[in-house]
């Protein structure tokens, strides 16, 4: 007999291929398996479709294809509390947020882990490529497509009551089982865009919550080179969207000004301005508390990002200074340093500013 059988096992359904094979894996294990479906947003995406209304309908047909019941769920407050609400909050202050770590955090590992504990499930299963081991968080097998750099936020016991069936795996090899059992999400494009809101114009999108208020865009010595409509929509290490053309090299977003309400930028890929070597972050979260952050590991700035080789320097409980061994390109306010030793993925903390 089948000991996975003895376990329920909650599966977080988007509508998407991952969490599809997710829940045919478990199920081909013998867990008893039912899917869990969110509401989080209820605006219509650019094209005027209901995103969620049609990500619903790719989750009943894949439930009913492997045969298990699921059920939704509306967090559409919660996310609208915990989520957006700082999210715009970050955006308005001039920063630039991580709203799918903060996704993770409140809704997916939190919300929705609370709700599976409620019907009855021993565990909450994702599609994330990502693994765990003693609750302990590693990183996916498939480097492109890695995950742990969002789910830093996670403790280590809610991993130990989590499953990433599909994270010893590559994206092709998900794609493949899909097809293989004529799942009808098998060759559904992948989510991009705000988390659980979509790909959209970030400037339109913006502008229904957050009033214009336009000022300058100058370079590093000062001189006026354009006008912006509002700060809020430039992020550092920017390069398109900027207006302001010329011949030579091309311009990059290397800071903000808040007080002056100036967008800063400089000439060419390898400006200076655009590097840093050490940063102030605060917020520090480790999966495992009771094991202090190492002196020495790796760390990355950003999702797509290699990890580099940095020092640690304690300052307060929740705060640290961290100094790269090189110059790191694109310190930005607000998007999260994620700290890693070999394969595990220690922890991280938002970065607050450059020093």
């Amino acid at each position: 007999m089948n000991s996975n059988k003895k376990y329920k096992v909650a599966v977080g359904m988007s509508g998407g291929v991952d969490s599809a094979v997710t829940a045919y894996l478990l199920k081909e294990q013998g867990y008893d398996v039912f899917g869990l479906y969110m509401k989080n947003w209820e605006e219509e995406g650019e094209n005027g479709v209901c995103r969620s209304q049609t990500d619903y309908e790719d989750v009943q047909a894949v439930c009913q294809k492997i045969d298990i019941p699921y059920y939704t769920v509306n967090f559409v407050k919660e996310y609208w509390d915990l989520v957006f609400t700082e999210f715009l909050d970050g955006i308005k202050a001039g920063h630039t947020p991580n709203p799918d770590i903060l996704c993770n955090r409140e809704i997916k590992f939190k919300a929705l882990f609370e709700k599976a504990k409620a019907l009855g499930a021993d565990f909450l299963a994702t599609g994330h490529y990502c693994q765990t081991q003693n609750g302990q968080l590693l990183k996916g097998h498939d480097p492109l497509k890695d995950q742990s750099y969002f789910l830093y936020t996670i403790k280590d016991v809610i991993l130990k009551k989590v499953l990433f069936p599909i994270g010893h795996l590559e994206k092709t090899a998900v794609r493949k089982i899909a097809k293989d059992i004529d799942l009808p999400v098998f060759d559904k494009k992948d989510s991009t865009g705000i988390c659980f809101i979509g790909k959209r114009n970030f400037k339109e999108f913006l502008e229904k919550y957050i009033p214009n208020k336009p000022g300058d865009i100058i370079d590093t010595e000062g001189n006026i080179l354009g006008k912006h409509a509002g700060s809020v929509y430039y992020t550092i290490g920017q390069r398109k969207g900027l207006g302001i053309g010329g011949e030579g090299a091309a311009w990059f977003v290397s800071d903000k000004n808040l007080e002056k309400n100036q967008v800063i930028v400089a000439k060419g890929e390898d400006h200076p301005a655009l590097f840093g070597k050490k940063l102030l972050a605060k917020d520090l979260s480790l999966v495992n508390p009771k094991e202090p952050l190492p002196d020495r590991c790796h760390a990355k700035i950003r999702y797509r990002q290699r990890e580099v080789p940095c020092t640690i320097f304690q300052r307060k409980s929740q705060e640290i200074e961290v100094e790269f061994d090189e110059k790191e390109r694109g310190i930005t306010p607000w998007q999260s340093i994620v700290f890693y030793e070999n394969n595990r993925c220690l922890g991280g903390a938002i970065i607050a500013q450059k020093l």
